[in-house]
């Protein structure tokens, strides 16, 4: 379980790096002034700046469950592999829906990747409440 919540961390890390990366150009550039991100409050602010910036706050939310369940797991020394199984989908999933998020941004392929995302925490959680119940 802890190479799929290191996986999570990972990519969080690469989206606040590309966060950054994004915030930084833009300020170069003369779109955004330095003083937006003190409030995050403005006009006419470049959609690629939005997007990094909700995608890196998103990482914080639906992941929390997921960072939980495996621990949770991990407290309670399960040994099914099905939470582990899942737990790798959520990656995947993840890692998807940050490279359309952040890419083509396709509403409904964005879509259907959190959605699996998140149906995979759910079974997650289910699998190890039922295999910790014993």
């Amino acid at each position: 379980m802890l190479y799929p919540m290191f996986m999570m961390v990972m990519l969080t890390y690469v989206v606040m790096l590309i966060t950054v990366r994004v915030r930084t150009s833009s300020v170069r550039r003369g779109e955004v002034p330095m003083s937006y991100f003190s409030v995050f409050q403005g006009e006419n602010i470049p959609e690629m700046v939005h997007k990094t910036n909700r995608h890196f706050d998103n990482l914080f939310e639906m992941p929390v469950l997921f960072y939980l369940a495996g621990l949770l797991y991990i407290a309670l020394d399960l040994s099914d592999p099905f939470p582990i199984t899942c737990a790798w989908a959520f990656v995947v999933f993840r890692v998807i829906h940050t490279c359309v998020h952040l890419g083509y941004n396709n509403i409904r392929h964005r879509l259907v990747a959190f959605t699996l995302g998140n149906l995979c925490v759910l079974a997650m959680w289910i699998s190890i409440v039922i295999s910790g119940a014993g």
